[in-house]
């Protein structure tokens, strides 16, 4: 599991660039909060070597899947959501678990996870609340 502003990231798969090439169906981490990207680390060194020799050759578009065989069952089992997952239900997972570590982090007195904590609490809320409205 990634973490980032205090609590987990989200599992999906999407397009990155790499120079000029674009690669499809690439599995990353999401923050829900800073919306930081990053590629999911059981395919990270994969996605590098792919990416550099699709540039190298002049590629414009490459789709991972075609090129790098991943168990798709295994991929994301440890994000506590994927982005396939019910909006409204995701949001909550992830206010739930900012609580259940907001405890945690006030136990052993680490202010600023606190602070990272709150923070995502309000943003989740916030993203809640216009989910709800919708």
């Amino acid at each position: 599991m990634s973490f980032c502003c205090g609590g987990s990231m989200i599992g999906t798969k999407g397009t990155l660039k790499h120079f000029r090439t674009q690669v499809h169906n690439v599995p990353l981490l999401v923050c829900p909060v800073c919306e930081r990207i990053e590629v999911h680390y059981k395919v990270e060194n994969e996605y590098e070597i792919l990416a550099e020799y699709a540039h190298d050759d002049g590629t414009p578009e490459i789709d991972f899947q075609d090129y790098v065989m991943e168990d798709d069952n295994t991929m994301f089992e440890n994000c506590v959501n994927v982005e396939e997952d019910d909006p409204v239900d995701m949001v909550q997972r992830q206010i739930d678990m900012s609580l259940d570590l907001l405890a945690v982090a006030k136990e052993i007195k680490d202010e600023k996870w606190e602070r990272d904590l709150k923070r995502r609490l309000a943003v989740m809320s916030m993203r809640r609340s216009r989910l709800q409205h919708k």
